[in-house]
């Protein structure tokens, strides 16, 4: 059995909070109980599970968003083997997995032997009244845009990793880069092989945070430290006394906007409903602007400017500045230019799962991405040979984050919602599961208005039940549609 989970974000607490222990607790009940059904074979006998694979699908450990970076001169950007520049990435890690200590040791008890299930008995049933055995689980650690430093070589990335192999409990040699695509690791190509599956992180596909170097950094960085890690800090040395607390608990959400250049769009909408004194508001968007042309200035960004006309910082210009923003659909054009830039029609990257060569070769049935935050399951395709078929099928594992979904009605009004997500991904190999292929799992749980109550300072848009009726709409009432005329012709009529 393979679980796969990604985009756990465990930061060192100085730029927005992390995850909460229970998150892991829940997962290892979860694999257990997995681990259980996954011990039911296809001709319905009890066989214990051997072993399973649980693979952490990149921004796990999230070494970009924490505020230390601001702290001298040192970037992601500068030759990471500096020493300044090693010195703050060992830093970061060791705060993150200290802020992250109580759920990263329910991992490491994984590993060590905390999932226990029955033995079977002569009847091939669940053993009663014995000792559970354990069901050793190999976790894998594959890199993402936020955690790419552990794919540098070298002897200090080595000591770190090892740190990082010791506490977390993985199989993943320290001695060598941590994966960024699966044939790095013999171990983990191995096991991905053996459950016919695919997986990255899913940044390769992502322009503004992966630039064809995954030893390198990327224009993200820079978004993430130079303007939210500093816009954050800057709100709060200015501002944090003079804004209500609705704004404030606000703007301390924006890391978990995505995608993070619709954050302008959830910082306008916030003050909207939050922000009663107009001069506050513009003081809060003249500290973000000043920001942005600060960022926009970076040598490392004016280095990716080019001749083009709609290269991306061209279009982070227009979508990062308030004074830039468009009347009417600001967030829809700076969700559009997104996609284009990502070659997409839409925010899934499910296109790009058909292009991988497992998916062509039909070796892999299962494509699995992280990066989005958006959980997904996709049919990509149906063959069929001598009797066999062989269904493919992309997926994408989520997040373990808050996650702020922009309204529907009226987007104008730049309205979210909030819900904190927890997605993992379980694949079955050969018979386990009765044979099924895979299971996923997606949990949502919405925040109690308390949390975030706010109020509305403006009066809203109110014509949009003008004249029209309470009830519902008259119209003919159909059946199901897997509903044939047969059945309506065989329906007796009512007198």
């Amino acid at each position: 059995m393979l679980i796969v989970i990604s985009d756990l974000h465990m930061t060192d607490g100085t730029s927005g909070a992390t995850i909460s222990p229970g998150a892991f607790h829940l997962l290892a009940e979860r694999i257990a109980d997995l681990a259980m059904a996954a011990s039911y074979r296809v001709d319905g006998n009890y066989r214990p599970l051997e072993q399973i694979d649980l693979l952490l699908l990149g921004d796990v450990l999230d070494v970009i968003r924490s505020t230390r970076w601001l702290e001298g001169r040192a970037r992601p950007w500068d030759t990471p083997h500096s020493m300044e520049v090693v010195d703050k990435i060992a830093a970061i890690t060791n705060d993150i997995l200290k802020q992250n200590e109580i759920g990263i040791s329910v991992l490491r008890a994984l590993a060590e032997g905390s999932i226990r299930i029955p033995p079977a008995n002569r009847f091939a049933r669940p053993a009663a009244m014995t000792e559970n055995i354990p069901v050793p689980v190999r976790i894998h650690y594959m890199v993402g845009n936020h955690d790419w430093f552990f794919h540098l070589p070298g002897e200090p990335y080595d000591r770190l990793r090892q740190k990082i192999a010791g506490q977390m409990g993985l199989v993943t040699t320290p001695s060598s880069p941590f994966p960024h695509e699966p044939f790095e690791s013999e171990i983990l190509h191995t096991s991905l092989r053996r459950h016919a599956v695919f997986a990255r992180h899913g940044d390769l596909y992502d322009p503004f945070n992966y630039e064809g170097d995954r030893d390198g950094s990327s224009l993200g960085d820079a978004i993430v430290i130079e303007l939210l890690n500093r816009f954050g800090r800057q709100i709060e040395l200015e501002m944090a006394d003079d804004l209500p607390p609705s704004t404030c608990w606000g703007l301390r959400e924006i890391d978990n906007i995505r995608p993070l250049l619709l954050i302008p769009v959830w910082i306008d909408g916030l003050l909207a409903r939050t922000c009663p004194q107009p001069s506050m508001r513009k003081a809060v968007k003249k500290v973000w602007d000043m920001l942005a042309d600060e960022f926009l200035e970076l040598a490392f960004v004016r280095t990716r400017d080019t001749w083009r006309p709609n290269d991306l910082v061209d279009g982070l210009q227009r979508a990062l500045k308030f004074s830039r923003a468009l009347s009417v659909g600001w967030a829809s054009a700076i969700t559009k230019w997104i996609c284009r830039m990502r070659g997409m029609p839409d925010a899934s990257y499910a296109p790009h799962a058909l292009t991988e060569q497992e998916f062509r070769n039909r070796r892999a049935r299962h494509i699995i991405y992280g990066h989005t935050h958006r959980p997904e399951t996709v049919p990509l395709d149906a063959s069929y040979t001598e009797g066999y078929a062989l269904n493919q099928i992309y997926f994408n594992s989520g997040t373990w984050r808050r996650v702020h979904e922009q309204t529907q009605l009226a987007p104008a009004e730049h309205e979210f919602i909030a819900s904190d997500t927890l997605t993992y991904l379980a694949f079955f190999q050969g018979d386990e599961r009765k044979g099924r292929p895979y299971e996923t799992w997606t949990g949502t749980l919405g925040l109690a208005p308390a949390d975030i109550s706010t109020f509305r300072v403006d009066p809203g848009v109110s014509e949009y039940a003008a004249g029209q009726s309470i009830s519902a709409p008259s119209g003919s009432l159909r059946g199901p549609h897997f509903t044939t005329s047969v059945d309506h012709a065989t329906t007796p009529a009512r007198s």
